[in-house]
C-alpha cells in the first residue's frame, strides 16, 4: 500500500551496522557460490513465481534508440544466458568486489548526498537499485542514510541485492520513493523496462537514470541510446526533473524524472 511504512517484502536482510560494508563483497562471493552450486537462476516476475511471458513483444522502433541485440538471440532466455555470462564472470566480479567496491560506493555516495540536499531522496525513502550486480549503489544508499534500500539483478548478491529481472520487477505496484539505474542499455525491451520502474514507482517519487548517449556500450549491451529523448520518451508517466552531464563509470548523462501524481496527468 502506497502509505504502508514496512520495507517491501523482497528488501529483507538489511544491513546491521556500517562497519559491515567493508565485508559484504566477500561475503556476496561465498554465498553466490553456495546459491549457484544448487540451482539455477529463475526469472520472478511480479504477478507470479514463473518466469516472464515469452516473447515479449518488440519495443516500438524508435528513431532515438538502436537496437543492436534482435538478431542475436533465439530466445528470451538465450538474451538472459549472455547477460549472465558477465553478471557471472568470476574475473569481474572479484575486481567488482575488490578494486571497484570503494571507489563506488564513494562515488554513489556522493550522487545521493547532493540528492538528499536537493530534497529528491530521504532518510525514509524505500529505494531500489535496478541492475545492481553486487550492490555498490546500495551500499552507498545506505551509508547515507537510507536504511531501506535493496537493489535487483538477474544474479542475486546477499545481503544488498535480491533476484529480479528489471522487464518484470518482482515488487508490488507503488512500492518505492527512489529508484536508481545505470543499465538502460542493457534492456532488450526499453519500454518495458521504463514501464515496470513507473509501475513500481509511488507517485511523486524520484528515478535518476544514468546513460551514455552517443556512446557504444560492451557486447553485452543491447541497445544505444542516440539521443536522450529516445530515453525521456518512454516515461510518459514522468515529468523531467533535469537533464545533465555526468562522468559516471564511462556513462556521461543524468536524467532525473518525477512520477505524476494522478492517471490524468500522465494521459494528457
Amino acid at each position: 500500500m502506497p502509505g504502508d511504512s514496512k520495507p517491501p517484502r523482497a528488501a529483507t536482510g538489511f544491513l546491521p551496522a556500517r562497519p559491515l560494508l567493508l565485508a559484504l563483497p566477500f561475503l556476496s562471493l561465498l554465498l553466490l557460490l553456495y546459491v549457484y552450486s544448487s540451482s539455477s537462476p529463475t526469472i520472478t516476475s511480479s504477478a507470479s513465481t514463473g518466469r516472464l511471458p515469452l516473447p515479449l513483444t518488440p519495443s516500438p522502433p524508435s528513431p532515438h534508440i538502436r537496437m543492436r541485440a534482435a538478431a542475436r538471440y533465439g530466445t528470451y532466455e538465450d538474451y538472459l544466458r549472455h547477460q549472465l555470462n558477465k553478471t557471472l564472470d568470476p574475473r569481474l566480479r572479484r575486481v567488482w568486489a575488490t578494486r571497484d567496491w570503494h571507489r563506488k560506493v564513494s562515488t554513489f555516495a556522493r550522487l545521493f548526498a547532493s540528492l538528499q540536499r536537493e530534497g529528491l531522496l530521504t532518510n525514509t525513502s524505500r529505494a531500489l537499485c535496478v541492475g545492481a550486480r553486487l550492490g555498490q549503489e546500495v551500499a552507498a544508499l545506505r551509508q547515507v542514510g537510507v536504511a531501506n534500500a535493496v537493489g535487483i539483478d538477474l544474479a542475486p548478491a546477499p545481503p544488498l541485492v535480491v533476484r529480479g529481472d528489471f522487464h518484470a520487477q518482482p515488487f508490488g505496484d507503488e512500492t518505492f520513493d527512489f529508484e536508481f539505474s545505470n543499465v538502460f542499455d542493457h534492456a532488450l525491451y526499453p519500454d518495458r523496462f521504463a514501464a515496470e520502474i513507473q509501475r513500481t514507482l509511488r507517485p511523486g517519487g524520484v528515478a535518476v537514470i544514468h546513460v551514455a548517449v552517443h556512446r557504444r556500450g560492451d557486447k553485452y549491451s543491447a541497445n544505444d541510446l542516440l539521443d536522450v529523448e529516445g530515453l525521456v520518451g518512454l516515461f510518459r508517466r514522468c515529468d523531467v526533473v533535469r537533464v545533465s552531464k555526468v562522468d559516471a563509470f564511462g556513462l556521461d548523462t543524468e536524467v532525473i524524472l518525477r512520477k505524476k501524481r494522478s492517471a490524468a496527468a500522465a494521459h494528457p
